[in-house]
């Protein structure tokens, strides 16, 4: 079959013509961006120890996520690794972690010489499933590191119930979702410690980047120590009391965020109305389904609008070919993760392939079945945060474009 009835990865005409009519690009700039660069430039105090971008963004920041305290760091997956470390977790200590998320939520475990556990997902939500934790908790667990996958908030009423119940730390992994909220409290402020990623993807991003947020002053000093080679706030600049790192982020890259912040509100309500739009078009197809809704969250980031492909209804075409398809139509989609217990990283562990803790209980990894989310990376599709900066007629082509697959793949 050719021509405009036929797939455009078999020679149809495809719905859109991303060369005429592209997706928004990311990131977005302006000479807000380049000010600030040159003030930081010009000021000649391009370390965070002597300027004060960094210092006002961190406080920016925390505000904005109804948080008391933030301390800024590298990344993301560096922020993980202070939390620990902040929190005195280690060899033998055991952290119940979700499997589908990006390898930092559970290398960071690693990292500290402590053992991933991992506790299967929501297959309609993505985040881990609170259900299960609960199960996985033995007197060596001492920590809950959730996952707010695709900027969509986990439940914040039964997992931190859980972790007070135990009496265990709860970490947030917000990396994708700044701006998010439940019940009307934006995420990373409402367990003991929350991290956010400003790597290049993500809604707020200065190229890499990360910061810790806590309402908790202690916890964020504790972080701060550990984010500055083990130096404590009260003494001296030659004064290492814990073991820590040199993670400080630099002038420049506050700078960026500083002026990145200023549109994340607008971007926020953008994203949030196409993907509504979005979910109304698809809401009545039958050859996909859709993430649940919960009114409890009152803010979605929407890093990904995700939606999972149903194969039969689609003539069978597997998980890879149908995003291959979905794609050449012109929507920007891609797959997922895979079940992060599947990375050779985790069999090594288990088979004790390297310098690992040898006093930790070993789970196997490669047994490990969590069948939700084994399921999900066989038909999870993503499409990213900047294609939901476009318009509601760019949305139309999405939803045209699946309709047209579910007719020609038959």
């Amino acid at each position: 079959m050719t021509g405009s009835s036929a797939a455009a990865v078999n020679g149809g005409t495809p719905v859109r013509d991303t060369a005429q009519n592209p997706w928004p690009k990311w990131p977005i700039y302006d000479e807000t961006e380049e000010r600030a660069l040159l003030e930081v430039l010009h000021s000649g105090a391009w370390w965070s120890v002597e300027g004060t971008q960094g210092k006002q963004f961190e406080h920016e920041f925390a505000t904005f996520q109804d948080a008391k305290f933030g301390v800024n760091c590298t990344n993301g997956t560096a922020a993980l690794e202070i939390c620990l470390r902040a929190l005195g977790i280690g060899c033998g200590d055991e952290v119940i972690v979700p499997p589908y998320t990006f390898v930092a939520t559970a290398s960071a475990v690693l990292a500290v010489s402590a053992t991933p556990i991992f506790v299967d997902i929501e297959s309609d939500t993505l985040n881990i499933d609170p259900n299960l934790i609960e199960a996985a908790i033995t007197p060596r667990t001492k920590a809950i590191i959730l996952v707010h996958m695709a900027g969509r908030p986990a439940d914040m009423d039964a997992i931190p119930a859980i972790a007070r119940k135990h009496g265990l730390y709860l970490i947030e992994d917000a990396a994708q979702a700044v701006g998010a909220a439940w019940r009307g409290t934006r995420v990373g402020a409402i367990g003991d410690l929350g991290t956010f990623s400003f790597q290049a993807s993500k809604n707020l991003n200065s190229g890499e980047g990360g910061i810790i947020l806590s309402n908790d002053e202690g916890l964020a000093d504790k972080a701060w120590s550990v984010a500055n080679v083990g130096r404590v706030r009260s003494g001296r600049w030659y004064e290492h009391q814990v073991l820590g790192g040199n993670y400080r982020l630099t002038e420049f890259q506050s700078a960026i965020l500083r002026a990145q912040m200023t549109r994340v509100p607008d971007q926020t309500e953008r994203r949030a109305d196409n993907a509504e739009y979005l979910r109304s078009l698809l809401e009545g197809v039958d050859s996909i389904q859709l993430m649940r809704k919960d009114d409890r969250i009152t803010t979605h980031a929407n890093h990904l609008f995700t939606f999972r492909y149903k194969k039969e209804a689609f003539g069978g075409i597997g998980y890879a070919n149908f995003v291959k398809a979905l794609a050449a139509e012109g929507v920007p989609a891609t797959t997922g993760y895979v079940p992060l217990y599947k990375e050779h990283l985790f069999a090594r562990f288990t088979l004790k392939e390297g310098s690992w803790c040898q006093n930790s209980r070993t789970p196997n990894y490669p047994a490990l079945v969590l069948p939700e989310c084994e399921a999900i990376c066989q038909d999870l599709v993503w499409i990213h945060q900047t294609a939901l900066l476009a318009t509601h007629k760019d949305m139309d082509d999405i939803a045209t474009a699946i309709a047209k697959l579910g007719s020609v793949l038959k």
